[in-house]
């Protein structure tokens, strides 16, 4: 029986909200907002920032391994005391990348240059969120490792600016859901067995392998919601970051509709993924079982999948060997109508 241990802070949000604000349509948010919130940082740390976030993965197992406290400005006095390399591999790059990848990366730094065999040995070892990097995203890393120090140095700065710039005060914001998330999460471990829990935190997804982990972390966030990110930080460590935004709450602050009923509303009002949804109804599918069904690319699938998740709409199963198979959420469509009928009526 695996046991869970229980972890919350706010540097969890302040990576996964880095990487929600350059990747708007992905997390559901208006660009128009995201680019507003960028717009805070200086021009250099604002293009670092959007060069960086073409590739990196966000260092989740990283904070979860630190000692103390999990709120950003202790993160960033941790980030602070590493090394130039240390620094920019565990700040951008996934915790599980081979050493001999690894050595590569401090080989091109140190030569200020790239060959084409390292070139393609990291094009295919490097992961960005289970995806192997796309041919604009491998050379936007390279030209930040080519220039180490300087890269090192400049995320350092920009980091520490948009803590200042934007996230000090979301911290505020968002640490009373955080408190709430976790405390809620607590209760029910109480009363639900822990794969039926995961499914219930992480809204609507089963992972097959969980029962042979010897360890669970489970650990809230606000800016995550409803996704989750799903990280092995050691052989037998499952880490499970869940959404706790609440539903009548949105990203953006002051924002009138909140961003579940907008999401919905706007995956139901399309054809292909209506489509989907009838499919999904019958039994449970993988993407590739999908767009044969739909004589659609795999690629587009996704993308409709995605949108679909976003909104609640469909669960997901990944079997041992990371398969994925989604199947439709109907009870969400009760709860969208009357999200609908309560948001539009008047109260006197």
């Amino acid at each position: 029986m695996a046991t869970i241990r229980w972890i919350s802070g706010t540097a969890y949000d302040f990576f996964i909200s880095l990487l929600a604000l350059h990747s708007a349509e992905e997390f559901g948010l208006r660009p128009s907002w995201t680019a507003g919130v960028r717009q805070r940082l200086s021009v250099p740390h604002r293009e670092f920032l959007e060069k960086v976030f073409s590739f990196a993965s966000v260092p989740l197992d990283w904070v979860s391994s630190l000692k103390g406290a999990k709120d950003a400005q202790t993160i960033l006095r941790y980030a602070a005391d590493m090394s130039a390399g240390v620094r920019l591999r565990t700040l951008t790059l996934p915790s599980t990348l081979p050493i001999e990848t690894k050595e590569t990366l401090d080989h091109i730094a140190a030569r200020g240059a790239v060959s084409s065999k390292e070139k393609e040995l990291l094009g295919s070892t490097i992961l960005n969120r289970s995806q192997k990097l796309k041919t604009a995203e491998l050379e936007q890393l390279l030209k930040v490792w080519i220039n180490l120090d300087n890269s090192s140095e400049l995320i350092m700065n920009s980091l520490q600016e948009y803590y200042q710039a934007f996230f000090a005060d979301e911290e505020t914001r968002i640490l009373p859901a955080l408190k709430a998330g976790l405390e809620n999460a607590q209760e029910l471990s109480k009363r639900l067995k822990l794969p039926a829990l995961v499914e219930k935190l992480s809204r609507g997804v089963r992972f097959e392998d969980l029962e042979s982990a010897k360890e669970i972390i489970l650990v809230p966030s606000y800016w995550s919601t409803p996704f989750v990110f799903h990280t092995t930080p050691a052989e037998g460590v499952m880490q499970i970051v869940f959404g706790c935004r609440p539903d009548f709450q949105s990203i953006a602050p002051g924002a009138e509709t909140p961003d579940k009923l907008i999401n919905a509303l706007k995956s139901l009002a399309d054809p292909t993924r209506l489509r989907i949804l009838r499919y999904l109804i019958g039994k449970p599918l993988t993407p590739t079982e999908l767009s044969r069904k739909l004589r659609l690319r795999p690629p587009t699938v996704l993308h409709h999948l995605q949108a679909l998740r976003l909104a609640e709409l469909v669960a997901i199963r990944v079997s041992e060997t990371g398969e994925k198979r989604y199947a439709a959420r109907p009870e969400t469509l009760d709860v969208i109508f009357e999200s609908v009928k309560k948001f539009i009526v008047i109260q006197d």
